[in-house]
């Protein structure tokens, strides 16, 4: 829905991404949402989500099992940590890596709202992962 300009209102805007009233809500759960769903694009991404169903994790140990350098896999934690899938912390001199329990529950919600998705299972997400990084 688009309003046309008024003196208060110049321009013509879209009321889903305002930053006003309901309407800031609402962009900045798309943009959240947007973050979850392009961090869930790549399939590199998912692999490490999948390694961390397990424990947590130190970054080079994440970064073992890819042929790719680990300032690579550095930018792959960096938008999953923007994206709240994941949080890293410094122990020492390690930086680890841990999966965010309910990082998932604002996407299942908005599945949801379509009717056609069951709530996330969270062992049937991990199976999912572990198949996919076998396929």
């Amino acid at each position: 829905m688009t309003r046309r300009a008024s003196k208060d209102r110049p321009g013509t805007f879209n009321l889903s991404v305002d930053d006003r009233g309901a309407g800031g809500f609402t962009a900045i759960m798309s943009r959240s949402l947007d973050a979850v769903f392009a961090a869930l694009s790549d399939p590199t991404r998912r692999a490490i989500l999948a390694m961390l169903l397990e424990d947590d994790m130190a970054v080079t140990d994440v970064a073992d099992p890819f042929e790719m350098s680990l300032a690579a896999i550095s930018k792959h934690l960096g938008i999953l940590t923007r994206a709240g899938l994941i949080s890293q912390e410094k122990r020492g001199r390690v930086k680890w890596c841990k999966l965010e329990p309910d990082a998932l529950r604002e996407a299942t919600v908005w599945m949801q709202g379509f009717g056609q998705f069951e709530p996330v299972d969270l062992d049937d997400f991990e199976a999912f992962l572990e198949r996919a990084m076998e396929g």
